[in-house]
């Protein structure tokens, strides 16, 4: 009986083992969605329409010298989310969604402004505290030529003027 159950014991130990060693796999999934900013303000307004078709990058950098150690494309659904599946523990690397191309005419520009983040930074570790392996990334939004005639209304109603300043 005790030959048995020291059996019994020493299987699952070794079952559990091959488990964990499966587990250090990492791949994570990163959503996140793509709008037009048709107010050029830089964040999702209740006048932005959210893209299906615009394509998305994933870059992961080294943090050191900034060399591309990992890239992937994905593009937006009908709802403008896209996601990325990304294989791999990216700990060591600077990762970022960056806006590649838009699907909508009229809704191509993006800033060039330098105190802007043009992307949206991510980790892509696992070993920072977050059991999901799903990764959520700011909202990204390509730009109008020329804003909407509701924005300065649509602006009041968030208690900010068209220079950015509260009311």
């Amino acid at each position: 009986m005790a030959k048995v159950v020291i059996l019994l014991a020493s299987a699952v130990c070794f079952l559990s083992l091959i488990g964990f060693t499966h587990c250090t796999d990492a791949h994570f999934f990163i959503e996140g969605q793509v709008y037009c900013d048709t107010c050029n303000i830089e964040f999702v307004t209740r006048v932005s329409k959210f893209i299906s078709g615009a394509t998305v990058r994933l870059e992961c950098k080294d943090r050191e010298g900034g060399t591309l150690t990992y890239s992937a494309e994905d593009k937006t659904d009908e709802k403008g989310v896209y996601r990325i599946k990304v294989e791999g523990d990216h700990e060591e690397e600077v990762c970022e969604i960056l806006l590649v191309k838009s699907s909508m005419p009229d809704c191509q520009e993006i800033s060039t402004d330098n105190f802007l983040k043009n992307g949206a930074r991510i980790s892509l570790a696992a070993n920072n505290g977050m059991a999901d392996p799903v990764r959520n990334a700011n909202p990204l939004g390509f730009m109008v030529k020329t804003p909407l005639p509701e924005c300065p209304e649509v602006l009041k109603e968030l208690g900010i003027t068209a220079t950015g300043d509260l009311i």
